[in-house]
């Protein structure tokens, strides 16, 4: 059939513009892509995507590990290292290998810094299943031959850049023919730190305590609720507020420094500015219980213990470990380590809680009082009676004189920065 000249035409132009939009878009699909995987942790997490094999359990790779360093400093520096270690294995697509953590501070208790595996602190099994394909952790007994390390040496100092830092990790991921990466250099805590905040808060979640860090926790609770209806005296449930009060006096010399080395005023707090602004929340019911979450050991001489109890507005009512008649047995039974945790517990448990935004304890806390609020749909406690898993800063002024400010993490920040070392910039919205 012989068709008009020019209708013949039209069917080649049709093709040639539909050939040109193929191609058209082609390009756009391979710059977008270019662009997604041009920044360095998209580099990282596919090129160790393309290493993986069949031995893996949802994602995460089970033939390749990663060893680091043993664990030190405080209890929630621990955290935010260990979480740092399997943020680093993730990016390497390998399991980490469970590490050891420190049973004291160091730099207190030089004698009693024993390893302590970590599950003798969480649940292994719990976490693994928690984080189930987003980050793995497993025993040394999984490792098949020994002999197979490469080591890798962790840079320090001033030339050692989170860039230069980025630079070895890609590198690292390329080294597929060794079984085991060894990390060689200091703990994970003081690692460069290259993970969003919801990053760490996902391995923070699937880091649950054991049993028995966790019914002991169960009988301080119920200690201050106890405390909380004789107060009352039979008029029904009291509320606690959980007071982290950081003014021991190793604490006092560092928030000075710090206050001088970043030139700010709103670091350390007085035990009377804390009890002032503890005292003036607003919508607090009398009476109510204070537990106060201080390490009493460290407090200066001269202060007994019994003095952290007074001065308090009437109908807040304060305990300590002591007055609670907790601190030898439940506490003193247990090393630095564990009875951090299990005021962790404590302060995490209350329907109140107060503490210092340059303190990691009370950050890595608010951090999770935070994510529970959101799962039940609350991104913000500015508004009065938002005080579900309420927190507050009392080193930080609020809306108004004497106040301190309501405190969420903002789970947006791209990096762990102001939580593991602290800021005076926070709010009370998490977005």
């Amino acid at each position: 059939m012989n068709y008009p000249l020019s209708y013949k035409n039209l069917r080649l132009v049709s093709k040639s513009i539909a050939f040109k939009c193929l191609v058209l878009v082609g390009i756009a699909l391979f710059y977008k892509a270019l662009f997604l995987s041009s920044s360095p942790r998209n580099v990282l997490l596919t090129r160790a995507r393309h290493t993986s094999d069949s031995s893996s359990t949802d994602g995460v790779r089970t033939d390749k590990f990663l060893e680091v360093p043993q664990i030190v400093w405080g209890l929630n520096n621990q955290k935010i290292a260990f979480a740092r270690a399997c943020l680093t294995a993730r990016t390497m697509n390998r399991t980490l290998l469970m590490p050891s953590l420190s049973a004291s501070l160091f730099y207190k208790e030089v004698d009693k810094l024993l390893p302590i595996p970590f599950d003798k602190v969480f649940q292994f099994e719990r976490f693994n299943s928690l984080c189930s394909g987003f980050v793995r952790l497993a025993r040394f007994s999984d490792v098949r031959n020994r002999t197979q390390v490469f080591e890798l040496e962790k840079g320090s100092g001033r030339r050692w850049t989170v860039e230069r830092d980025l630079e070895q990790l890609k590198q690292s991921v390329s080294r597929d023919e060794f079984e085991v990466i060894r990390v060689k250099g200091k703990n994970p805590f003081l690692w460069h730190d290259h993970w969003a905040v919801k990053d760490y808060a996902k391995v923070f979640e699937c880091m649950v305590v054991v049993d028995e860090i966790s019914r002991e926790a169960d009988k301080v609770v119920m200690k201050i609720r106890e405390a909380g209806e004789n107060a009352a005296r039979g008029q029904g449930p009291v509320p606690f507020v959980a007071v982290h009060m950081r003014i021991e006096i190793d604490w006092m010399i560092h928030c000075k420094k710090l206050e001088q080395r970043q030139k700010v005023s709103e670091i350390c707090s007085s035990k009377r500015e804390i009890m002032e602004r503890v005292g003036n929340i607003s919508g607090l019911k009398t009476p109510t219980v204070l537990y106060l979450a201080v390490a009493d050991s460290l407090l200066e001489e001269k202060e007994e213990e019994s003095s952290v109890l007074k001065g308090w507005r009437e109908g807040l009512i304060p305990f300590e470990k002591k007055k609670l008649g907790v601190k030898e047995e439940v506490y003193g039974k247990y090393s630095y380590l564990i009875q951090s945790a299990i005021d962790y517990e404590v302060c995490l448990r209350a329907d109140v809680f107060v503490g210092n935004s340059f303190s990691t304890f009370s950050s890595l806390i608010v951090l999770e009082r935070t994510q529970k609020a959101r799962r039940l749909g609350f991104v913000s406690s500015c508004e009065d009676g938002g005080n579900v898993w309420s927190s507050y800063a009392y080193n930080l002024a609020g809306e108004s004189e004497g106040v301190p400010r309501r405190w969420m993490t903002n789970m947006t920040h791209s990096s762990l920065q102001a939580i593991s070392y602290g800021s005076n910039s926070v709010s009370c919205s998490s977005e």
